[in-house]
C-alpha cells in the first residue's frame, strides 16, 4: 500500500472514530475505550502505585457510618474500640474515619504490611469471591493485621472470612482515596451480567 492510500485510510478511520455519529462508531469508541483501560491504564496506575488493584468498587455495607456525624456514629459504635485500645482520639485520626459507601470507588495504594498503620483501611483476599474492604484495628505480634468494619460489630472469623490474622501476601492495597458513588456503574454491569448468567 502507497502513502497516499496509507494516507487516505487513516483520515477515513478518524473520521470513523471521532467524528462520524453512528451507532457502529459509537459500538467500536466503547471497545476501543475498554481496551484502553483495561490493558492500558489500569495496569500503568497498578505499576505506578505498587498494586495489581489500582481501583476497586465498594461492593458491600460493611464500612458504611449510615449517613450519621461521626460524633454520633462513635457514641453508638465506641464500645469495642475502646475495649480494643483505640480511643476517640486515635480514631479522629484514622484515614477514611466517617467510612464509606456501597458503590464508592477506592483508590489503592501499595501492600507492604511495614508501610500500614492501624486506622489505615486495606483490601484483602479471603476465601470469598470478592476482595474485602476493611479498616485495620490490630497489629499481631508476627506482623500479621486483623480488620475490622466499621458498620460491623466485630471482627469476623469464619471459614470464609478470617480478618484476625491477614497475612502480608493476602494484602492488596491500602486505600487513598474515595469517589463516592461512581462504582455502582462497575456493580449494575456485573449484575446486568450476572442475571444474564442465570
Amino acid at each position: 500500500m502507497n502513502k497516499k492510500k496509507t494516507k487516505k485510510l487513516l483520515k477515513k478511520t478518524w473520521h470513523f472514530i471521532w467524528e462520524e455519529d453512528s451507532i457502529w462508531s459509537w459500538i467500536v469508541n466503547v471497545i476501543l475505550a475498554f481496551i484502553l483501560i483495561k490493558f492500558i491504564v489500569y495496569p500503568g496506575l497498578g505499576l505506578l502505585l505498587s498494586t495489581s488493584h489500582p481501583v476497586v468498587a465498594v461492593v458491600s455495607e460493611s464500612m458504611e457510618h449510615n449517613e450519621m456525624k461521626f460524633d454520633d456514629w462513635w457514641d453508638k459504635n465506641n464500645n469495642w474500640y475502646v475495649d480494643n485500645g483505640i480511643n476517640l482520639d486515635q480514631f479522629e485520626k484514622f484515614s477514611l474515619k466517617n467510612g464509606f459507601n456501597k458503590g464508592d470507588i477506592m483508590i489503592l495504594a501499595g501492600k507492604d504490611a511495614e508501610n500500614i498503620a492501624i486506622g489505615d483501611v486495606i483490601v484483602f483476599r479471603s476465601n470469598r469471591k470478592d476482595p474485602i474492604i476493611h479498616r485495620v484495628v490490630k497489629k499481631t505480634e508476627s506482623g500479621n493485621l486483623q480488620t475490622k468494619g466499621d458498620n460491623n460489630k466485630d471482627s469476623i472469623k469464619n471459614s470464609l472470612l478470617d480478618e484476625t490474622d491477614i497475612s502480608e501476601d493476602r494484602i492488596i492495597g491500602k486505600a487513598v482515596l474515595k469517589i463516592p458513588y461512581l462504582g455502582y456503574i462497575k456493580i449494575g454491569f456485573v449484575e446486568i451480567l450476572n442475571a444474564g448468567l442465570a
